[in-house]
């Protein structure tokens, strides 16, 4: 099994739960190359069984780079995908009170955005997660690793004992 891991970390946050995923599955025997978005073209990705896409949040959304990357990706319709994100943490207002729902939701478009890009390509999702950051430059949220632990755990029943059945 091998899964191509395309990250667009900026502050290290991304390429943080990267390497954690990486080792995650290694001790599964599933070969994860990880890769920052810059340092490819969308064209030049390699062949795999799954691809992991990862993204900053941006006043909600993926950055311009991030949604370029995506619109470029030319893999077969029905390749599989997942997506494990980092965005800004939900604190609470200057009145001491949480946001809304409506408004959470706004701030927090990345998955359904990069969901629908991926989509329109004929590409299908099989999980998604998101790990909040506290903080432009981190730190992550508080059990960060136990989150990436069950993705890796999600993906790993997905891939194997789901498509034996």
């Amino acid at each position: 099994m091998k899964i191509e891991y395309f990250h667009a970390s900026r502050f290290g946050n991304g390429e943080q739960i990267a390497i954690e995923f990486k080792r995650i599955m290694s001790e599964r025997d599933i070969t994860v190359n990880i890769h920052h978005m810059r340092d490819i073209r969308p064209k030049d990705i390699p062949p795999a069984d799954l691809y992991v896409f990862s993204s900053p949040g941006c006043m909600g959304k993926p950055p311009m780079h991030v949604r370029r990357f995506l619109h470029g990706v030319n893999l077969p319709a029905g390749t599989r995908f997942a997506l494990l994100n980092t965005q800004g943490a939900v604190s609470p207002g200057k009145d001491g009170q949480m946001p809304a729902a409506e408004e959470v939701a706004k701030l927090q478009r990345m998955t359904p955005i990069m969901t629908d890009i991926l989509a329109e390509k004929g590409l299908s999702l099989i999980a998604t997660e998101t790990i909040d950051v506290f903080n432009i430059k981190g730190p992550l949220e508080e059990g960060w690793e136990q989150k990436v632990e069950a993705f890796a755990d999600r993906l790993n029943w997905l891939l194997f004992y789901k498509s034996q059945r």
